[in-house]
């Protein structure tokens, strides 16, 4: 639970789960598993046992811890924030029973004054369960795409019942091909970073840009990545892109 995040597109994270397991490409070098791993070394019981080591580095094991007890947490925060739901795990992990989502939908629901931000790779289960959720503007939905193979969770997204709608273009480990924008309010766009980052090629992140200018897309550039992702930097042809969906929110 952070109620300063140093995420660039969000201001807060709010951890109802904990735990997850890999999915695809883009989970490889996930920050999250290096995280739990020392929460669960400092003691943190919600984090204990949630990783096993492989290759010498933390990976999730598959089992996912519901906390009950975090529920409502946002509600304690006065001031209205972005807050990033579930960075240490996914909402719509297959372990996660459909009746704890709506909990914490009728949480993000009661708390108007906020912005919720959630984030999945399993985009199917999003369109599965969406009519059983209640949406409300302050919803927004989003998914996670790291190239062109998994470019179907855009039209899967496009099918939720949320009102702002985005894609995390990251880590983006290859071109995402030309992109279908239709309904999509907000991109954000960002190498890896941290140990075995992966290299992102400029043109990918152009295309995205181009495709979101065209698009009248709000467009978001978190960062070049690599292993010293200070130095790398935010900038892209000399511009920081730090675009919201502020219109989808009216």
């Amino acid at each position: 639970m952070g109620t300063n995040s140093k995420i660039e597109w969000t201001e807060a994270t709010w951890n109802p789960v904990a735990g997850c397991s890999i999915i695809s490409p883009g989970c490889t070098n996930c920050y999250a598993m290096r995280m739990a791993k020392r929460l669960d070394a400092m003691g943190q019981r919600k984090y204990e046992g949630l990783t096993r080591q492989t290759g010498g580095r933390p990976k999730w094991n598959g089992k996912i811890r519901l906390d009950e007890a975090s529920l409502n947490v946002p509600k304690s925060w006065k001031q209205g924030r972005m807050i990033f739901v579930n960075s240490m795990s996914d909402l719509f992990h297959e372990e996660v029973p459909l009746h704890f989502i709506q909990k914490v939908f009728q949480v993000m629901r009661e708390c108007g004054h906020h912005t919720f931000q959630v984030l999945t790779k399993r985009s199917e289960r999003l369109m599965e369960l969406s009519s059983s959720l209640q949406w409300s503007s302050n919803i927004w939905m989003g998914v996670s795409v790291e190239n062109v193979e998994f470019s179907y969770r855009i039209d899967d997204l496009r099918h939720c019942g949320a009102q702002t709608k985005f894609l995390s273009l990251e880590p983006l480990i290859g071109d995402v091909g030309s992109m279908n924008l239709k309904g999509i309010n907000w991109a954000i766009a960002g190498g890896e970073s941290g140990p075995g980052s992966r290299y992102m090629n400029p043109a990918w992140v152009r295309s995205i840009r181009d495709q979101c200018v065209a698009s009248q897309v709000a467009f978001h550039f978190k960062q070049w990545g690599g292993v010293n992702k200070k130095k790398t930097g935010r900038l892209l042809d000399g511009r920081t892109w730090d675009e919201l969906p502020i219109m989808a929110v009216a």
